[in-house]
């Protein structure tokens, strides 16, 4: 019989503190180096350092559980997911009719429901990452998308995968910088990976998959990159990219240099942030360490994989923080002096918090006074500009105070 995780905060879609009842948590006596508060990095003209910098988090509408929000090409239109299966429009501060309902078919308790959204490349195809009713395995279909109308006719699934348990499900997904589409998936659940997947590269959870949607081959609803680590199918699943990650609650693209930032969800401790620059191959084939790593620090006993990549950057749950909430490299213009800079928050804590980094290390990290309750998602419009989502019905822009 298929166990199912009975979670005691079914309110809270990625809070993971109380996911699991493994108690003995990682080895704190582990240590690492803290990144600096301010950076020795010279600094791009018209950039500031990020504590002379002041955000607010300005209120742009109201939505039912919204989980995504995505721009799509040749338009201004942002989209939005809600939890239980609905995308809509939202344009000139106001969530429009749904372009899709797929409600019927979305179990949306624990940390499931509609999860992820994305369009492709040239705006034709909404693809949707959702938990399927009545078990809650993970779907990610494909709609053909003309004008302003999904043709619910038009549905094609692209991959499933069972969830043996109703946490740690990611739902994530991105198309790259290569035009492929990327999906995170968590390690299946429960608490400590009982299932061993995240080090397991013949498993599909655990990792995030790269896929290529617009060429299905051999009988499957996609085609394989020809690069994927594990193309061939030795070695590994032929869908994984990288692997050892425990719930990457949000991953993205900076829209400038390609490199990939990872917000995976810690277990009892420390919460992380990987990055993956693009000039080092964007994660192909990296092993980020879980379930032998919590963040930088061996759990229950493990140790660091040969040749694990470690998080570019963690923090405890001290201060009331439960739970990464992965964000995005702000490329827009309204706020010049953000420029390059990764915004994440924790859904608990709730203040949005500042990442730059050069090399593939972090240089200077900072949290501003900006914050929100129950935040589990980031996103951008056509240009650039950053949102933040918020369970509770709110979403926000991130705004320069005082502007």
């Amino acid at each position: 019989m298929r166990r199912r995780l009975a979670l005691a905060c079914a309110a809270a879609l990625v809070a993971t503190a109380c996911g699991g009842g493994d108690d003995d948590g990682a080895d704190l006596s582990a240590t690492t180096t803290e990144p600096p508060t301010g950076s020795t990095e010279p600094l791009e003209p018209g950039v500031a350092p990020l504590a002379d910098i002041e955000l607010t988090l300005t209120e742009v509408a109201e939505a039912e559980s919204p989980t995504a929000l995505v721009a799509r090409a040749g338009t201004d239109t942002v989209y939005v997911a809600e939890r239980a299966g609905l995308v809509r429009p939202l344009a000139d501060g106001a969530l429009g009719e749904p372009v899709l309902d797929i409600s019927d078919d979305v179990v949306a308790d624990a940390e499931q429901g509609l999860l992820g959204i994305e369009f492709s490349p040239d705006g034709a195809t909404l693809y949707v990452s959702y938990s399927l009713a009545p078990d809650g395995d993970t779907r990610v279909d494909a709609y053909a998308i003309a004008g302003d109308t999904v043709d619910p006719a038009s549905r094609r699934e692209l991959l499933a995968v069972e969830q043996p348990y109703d946490n740690h499900n990611g739902g994530d997904i991105a198309i790259g910088p290569d035009g492929y589409l990327y999906i995170g998936l968590g390690d299946g659940g429960s608490g400590g990976d009982p299932e061993g997947n995240g080090q397991d590269t013949q498993a599909l959870l655990g990792k995030i998959l790269r896929i290529d949607p617009a060429q299905p081959a051999g009988g499957a609803g996609y085609g394989i990159p020809a690069d994927n680590p594990f193309a061939d199918g030795e070695g590994g699943a032929p869908e994984v990219w990288l692997y050892g990650v425990r719930n990457p609650w949000r991953f993205s693209f900076d829209a400038e240099t390609g490199d990939l930032w990872i917000g995976d969800v810690g277990q009892d401790a420390f919460e992380e942030i990987d990055l993956l620059p693009a000039a080092d191959g964007g994660g192909n084939g990296a092993n980020l360490g879980w379930n032998e790593m919590e963040g930088a620090h061996p759990y229950e006993g493990g140790s660091n994989p040969e040749g694990a990549v470690l998080p570019a950057f963690e923090y405890d749950r001290s201060e009331g923080a439960c739970s990464v909430t992965g964000g995005v490299v702000y490329r827009g213009e309204a706020i010049p002096e953000l420029a390059g800079a990764y915004l994440f928050t924790d859904y608990c804590a709730g203040q949005i918090r500042g990442l730059r980094a050069s090399g593939g290390q972090v240089t200077e990290e900072h949290t501003f006074d900006a914050e929100g309750s129950d935040l589990v998602s980031f996103g951008e419009d056509a240009a650039g500009e950053v949102y933040v989502l918020s369970l509770d019905g709110t979403i926000y822009r991130v705004d320069a105070a005082g502007a």
